[in-house]
């Protein structure tokens, strides 16, 4: 296997392990929101990855002073 095709193989796998683990605590792909955002709402301004990411936080644990918990 020739190094640059190892590092290639090695960066996809980095980048599989990473969706794996945001999907596992329920963080959804920012590509994905970009994506659909252009397709379905192309008059509506797309969020940065720092706004997506406090926003999903937010969704899935409470936010704007919030206190989730389990007991």
């Amino acid at each position: 296997m020739s190094k640059p095709g190892a590092l290639a193989q090695l960066l996809a796998w980095r980048r599989q392990v990473g969706r794996t683990l945001n999907l596992m605590v329920g963080m959804p792909e920012y590509d994905n929101y970009v994506a659909h955002m252009q397709k379905s709402h192309p008059d509506q301004r797309v969020m940065s990855y720092e706004e997506f990411f406090r926003e999903r936080q937010e969704a899935r644990y409470g936010g704007k002073g919030r206190v989730g918990r389990c007991c």
